[in-house]
């Protein structure tokens, strides 16, 4: 079945930035693969045109053969937004390891687990987009930000040499680095006092952070610009965020 518009892949499609992503492609008429653990919540989005599976991006394999089932029944993937990602907030003398590993393997892996599982056909087809969903914390820092801004500055890295590395091919890839939003993120903390402490900055903002929405609207901007213009990087914060 031909569809009018092209696939757009997005994972972390459960919740937040991903959902709200999915939300709005879907009223522009696009297929949708939606990539998440949780299955549930994007399958109550009943979006038309939708493929929802239950992925882990740290699974390679499963995420690839995830992208080939959408595109066997969708056509080929025009875009991906790499959007899967934890905030595991800590002190760096007492937090647990296992949380930068974590966050690691999810935003760092996982990213390239995406890319690997559309890139080699975009170049072939000499078209597509690749969105990946950094963080301001992968352009500055924060306090019990060390593995997190580690991994979101590892976002930005790998995100202008593959952009480098594909622009040739007419492949475009694009990095959204959004302050605070009003999210589910900060739930992955375990640490009850930063928790607290990162809810006390938001209301010094007067409790005016971006909705996924916003960050959903920038990354729709970017992937609508002519095949032939790249916005490699949009920063965005809510107008009160200095940091």
């Amino acid at each position: 079945m031909q569809n009018r518009q092209p696939l757009i892949v997005i994972t972390g499609a459960s919740s937040g930035i991903g959902l709200a992503t999915a939300q709005l492609f879907s009223t522009l008429g696009h297929p949708l693969l939606l990539l998440a653990r949780r299955l549930e919540p994007m399958q109550a989005l009943n979006l038309p045109d939708t493929l929802a599976i239950s992925v882990d991006v740290t699974d390679r394999a499963a995420l690839a053969a995830a992208v080939q089932q959408g595109e066997a029944r969708f056509g080929p993937a025009d875009a991906i937004v790499n959007n899967a990602g934890v905030m595991l907030l800590g002190e760096i003398t007492r937090q647990d390891p296992d949380q930068w590993d974590r966050m690691l393997d999810v935003n760092v892996k996982g990213v390239l687990n995406g890319v690997h599982a559309v890139a080699a056909g975009m170049v072939q087809r000499q078209r597509g987009s690749i969105i990946n969903v950094s963080s301001v914390a992968g352009r500055k820092t924060f306090p019990n930000h060390v593995a997190y801004v580690g991994t979101k500055f590892a976002v930005h890295g790998l995100s202008e040499n593959l952009r480098e590395e594909l622009a040739a091919h007419n492949v475009r890839v694009t990095t959204i680095a959004p302050g605070a939003v009003d999210t589910e993120l900060l739930g992955h903390t375990t640490d009850a006092a930063i928790k607290s402490g990162y809810e006390d900055w938001k209301t010094a903002m007067g409790g005016k952070v971006l909705a996924a929405q916003d960050v959903a609207n920038a990354i729709h901007y970017a992937y609508a610009q002519p095949a032939g213009v790249c916005i490699r990087e949009i920063v965005l914060a809510a107008t009160r965020q200095q940091a």
